[in-house]
């Protein structure tokens, strides 16, 4: 009796999703994060992390109302986790009140990437965390420092994804003494820019000397990644025709193990989080789950399943006959020919002596 009850207290805390506020001493502060476990997560399997970071003096709290990735991450089994940006004493300008910041504005030993690294750590000691596939997003300067991630901590983040927000230019980043944007492997990218966005660190146009423009973004991530260099480009169904703006998704694809680039342009966006505020055509929570989830460090996870699987198909055809315009079966050469495949599939060659 005493087992049985044992077991029935165990399964409803395995069972119920958990949002936990955490602690952690790094760099001489308690820094704080949220994490999110959800429903699904028992023990038994690694799961992923997604890492989403708030804004320029945000709160990871608010953030995580905002966005509502909770909800996917039920269905979708990942740990959503919600750092803290520390407050910039020193960035603060004369007169203003300190606010949080993941880039300090003035020279400083604080390094937030090595905070993030160090909650990884931290969370693949207390849960069976799938390491493979750890991603970053955020939101304004929470994706201007996803970008920074992707930058500069590339060995642990496999995908990321930036809403409103633009990436530091290597004079900038140098500047910060982050020096230049040295990725280690190829890195999926989402982006979800405003084309009205005027924060200056998010001006789709860019903001030089210190902020890319949405193109310069695209060149950087399409050439590191060595994609396709004409993109697919997909209007998508204004559903909510009050709220301004239209969106067109951009798809830089083919790269190196099979990872994209891909840009989806708010049309009179501002500085928003399409699907909570702003934009109402799209759910950028769950378009960056969407995307990010396709792949791990080693890039598209069943990219050399999809090549074995195409080689195999290709080696596999038989060829039931082999006709000319007419109809007529044949075995010559010098003309138009039509090869039936036992697949069903037919093949129009032209063969030459």
């Amino acid at each position: 009796m005493k087992k049985l009850l044992l077991i029935l207290l165990i399964i409803p805390i395995l069972s119920t999703s958990q949002v936990i506020n955490k602690t952690l001493y790094f760099d001489g502060l308690n820094r704080e994060y949220i994490i999110y476990v959800p429903s699904t997560y028992d023990g038994t399997q690694n799961v992923p992390l997604l890492f989403s970071f708030h804004g320029g003096s945000g709160y990871a709290s608010d953030h995580m109302q905002m966005i509502n990735m909770n909800v996917i991450a039920d269905t979708a089994g990942f740990i959503a986790v919600y750092p803290q940006g520390a407050i910039d004493y020193d960035g603060a300008d004369p007169g203003t009140t300190p606010s949080t910041s993941w880039l300090h504005k003035a020279p400083t030993t604080h390094n937030d990437v090595n905070f993030i690294a160090a909650i990884i750590d931290t969370l693949a000691y207390e849960y069976l965390v799938d390491e493979n596939r750890v991603y970053a997003c955020g939101y304004s300067e929470g994706g201007i420092f996803s970008y920074e991630l992707g930058c500069r901590m590339s060995s642990k983040i496999a995908a990321i994804a930036s809403v409103s927000g633009s990436m530091l230019t290597d004079s900038f980043r140098s500047d910060y003494g982050f020096g230049i944007c040295s990725p280690n492997h190829p890195t999926a990218v989402l982006l979800i820019p405003g084309t009205d966005d005027m924060g200056y660190h998010s001006m789709y146009n860019g903001f030089q000397p210190y902020y890319l423009s949405v193109n310069d973004i695209v060149n950087y991530w399409s050439n590191y990644n060595n994609t396709d260099l004409i993109s697919i480009i997909t209007p998508l169904a204004d559903i909510n025709t009050g709220d301004g703006s239209t969106v067109e998704k951009y798809e830089w694809k083919n790269g190196t193990n099979c990872v994209s680039v891909v840009e989806m342009k708010v049309n009179g966006g501002n500085h928003d989080w399409p699907g909570s505020f702003g934009n109402m055509d799209i759910n950028s929570s769950a378009e960056i789950w969407d995307f990010v989830s396709k792949y791990d460090i080693n890039g598209l996870i069943d990219c050399n399943l999809n090549s074995i699987i195409t080689n195999q198909n290709i080696s596999e055809k038989k060829v039931l006959k082999i006709i000319d315009l007419l109809g007529r079966e044949i075995t010559g050469k010098n003309q138009i020919l039509f090869y039936l495949y036992e697949d069903g599939k037919v093949e129009k060659k032209v063969i030459l002596n």
